[in-house]
């Protein structure tokens, strides 16, 4: 298995504008297994050869630690930026746990973001720190089969499992809808699931995307930073249906949008992710 070597990144541009956590690290690299039609970094990464969902690359202890210790205490650090960090051969490998411990005694607080359902499982139940931990479980279809076409993540349904166990054992746990596909959402499921948070990110398209992922992209007509972005007045019509939890803001990287729900509509205006702090 090939080592990863760039483990560490504070993201800049656009992007690192307006996140509010911007310093992420890769515990795996150059690939994700579940391999998602609509990955922005896949987009990035394919085309210049660096992307291998049979085999990404393993981020060696060393690495990890060496990483971990230039972190400033306090900062909120990201798992996996252009990968998820428990992708299925996290099983195998075990560096996002051991990443979690290595943070946890430095007390460096983390947001975790993933498709799988692992995250709750007794193992990481066991290690997770309730002060410092943020998870945010991403789902873009309410139908198990229906995901199946588009990503290789653990089934919808087990997220929604795993969100409702972290839910009850009182950590920093949000539902992500990511990216927020309209016509993949039944609202009556999803607005009845009795989870608190969401965190709803819509899709940005480009080239790429639209040849791995196959959906009408009639209303993706506003342009900006190098993908296509549904306008404002409909990214309204399609969030009025969401209105099951009691907590809920969008991630955005188009300005206008951006600027719109940072002053008008998310739960915290000054924190787009929502965490508690």
């Amino acid at each position: 298995m090939k080592d990863f070597k760039s483990v560490g990144k504070t993201v800049g541009g656009n992007e690192g504008d307006k996140c509010h956590y911007p310093t992420r690290l890769d515990t795996y690299g150059c690939g994700c297994q579940h391999d998602c039609s609509y990955c922005y970094a896949k987009s990035l990464l394919d085309f210049r050869g660096l992307w291998n969902p049979k085999a990404p690359s393993v981020v060696s202890l060393g690495a990890l630690s060496k990483e971990i210790k230039k972190l400033p205490r306090g900062e909120i650090v990201r798992l996996g930026g252009m990968t998820d960090c428990f992708q299925p051969m996290e099983r195998l490998y075990r560096n996002t746990y051991k990443a979690i411990r290595l943070l946890n005694q430095r007390h460096i607080p983390y947001l975790i973001v993933t498709k799988s359902a692992l995250i709750a499982e007794k193992e990481y139940l066991d290690i997770l720190d309730k002060e410092l931990a943020h998870i945010q479980i991403t789902v873009t279809s309410t139908d198990d089969k229906k995901a199946l076409e588009y990503e290789k993540a653990s089934p919808p349904s087990e997220r929604i499992k795993a969100i409702k166990t972290l839910q009850d054992l009182g950590y920093d746990v949000q539902l992500r809808l990511s990216p927020f596909i309209p016509q993949y959402i039944d609202f009556d499921t999803l607005n009845n699931l009795g989870i608190n948070k969401i965190c709803i990110e819509f899709l940005r398209v480009n080239s790429w995307i639209k040849k791995w992922f196959d959906i009408d992209y009639s209303e993706y007509k506003l342009k900006h930073g190098g993908y296509n972005h549904l306008p404002l007045k409909k990214k309204l019509e399609y969030i009025g249906k969401i209105t099951g939890f009691k907590e809920m803001t969008v991630c955005e990287d188009e300005d206008t949008a951006y600027n719109y729900w940072k002053n008008h509509f998310n739960h915290n205006p000054d924190d787009c992710c929502n965490l508690r702090r």
